[in-house]
């Protein structure tokens, strides 16, 4: 059993009698809760089976606990002493406990609050110099940018115009190599050279035009006139070389005019 509290003086100011009448009522307390617990060890006295020991405890302990739990929410809490000078001393005690705290509190507190102080003061700074630059950035893009899209400009110019150069020299190329194979393999008539004569001697030879002329005739009045791509047959075509295009598809005769012919699309 375990032995009374022996109280130690709680102040050299407190009074004799207030440190014996606190004494006392705190052996008096002491004694209460003894004879409580002497009698929750009466209440867990029974005989148990081994398996439901540990249930039974429980039990016991839950009930001890709403007891004591409906006793302390009935009663009102009591003072420890009636004595004036007890109570004071007990209540200097306690608002200095809580002065102590609150200063802890204010120290952190006022620590907290210099450390977000220099925290606020560098972002401030940073931001400061991040505006700067964000202005330096900002007025030296608007003064290259001029400069920029003059580049710009000129750069396109050039590769337009290189890409244009380009596609006329493939251009050449392409009718170059074109005028080869045509002449090779689709030549003009060799009887009367280059030029046709009517059977009166009045009127003059018309000239005949190769293959790769016609083509080329085709070619740029279908660019040239995309809405109007037919080209009038006049005497200087050559009428094989009229029907080897119409028979492989690669012109087109109006369908209202035998004499007017047009380029097949085949860009489209």
């Amino acid at each position: 059993m375990a032995e009374p509290i022996s109280a130690e003086p709680t102040s050299e100011l407190c009074p004799v009698d207030a440190k014996k009448e606190l004494l006392m009522e705190c052996n008096n307390i002491w004694e209460e809760l003894e004879e409580c617990q002497s009698k929750l060890m009466l209440l867990g006295i029974e005989t148990l089976l081994q398996s439901d020991t540990k249930l039974a405890l429980l039990m016991l302990q839950w009930k001890a606990l709403t007891v004591d739990y409906q006793e302390c929410h009935e009663r009102s809490p009591e003072t420890i002493s009636t004595n004036p000078d007890v109570l004071l001393e007990l209540g200097k005690e306690e608002l200095q406990k809580v002065k102590n705290d609150l200063e802890k509190v204010l120290s952190a507190v006022c620590s907290k609050n210099k450390q977000l102080e220099e925290d606020l003061e560098r972002e401030q700074q940073w931001y400061e110099e991040q505006e700067q630059m964000l202005n330096t950035l900002n007025r030296i893009e608007e003064e290259t940018k001029p400069q920029v899209e003059q580049l710009y400009k000129t750069r396109g110019l050039e590769e337009l115009h290189n890409k244009l150069l380009q596609l006329k020299t493939y251009r050449k190329e392409l009718l170059s190599a074109l005028g080869e194979f045509l002449d090779e393999h689709f030549p003009l008539p060799q009887d009367s050279g280059s030029a046709i004569k009517r059977n009166f001697s009045s009127e003059p030879a018309v000239e005949l035009l190769a293959l790769q002329d016609i083509l080329e005739i085709l070619i740029n009045k279908l660019m040239a006139t995309p809405h109007e791509p037919y080209v009038t047959i006049n005497e200087s075509f050559w009428p094989p070389y009229i029907e080897l295009l119409l028979r492989f598809g690669m012109a087109l005769r109006h369908p209202e005019d035998p004499n007017r012919m047009r380029l097949e699309a085949f860009h489209k």
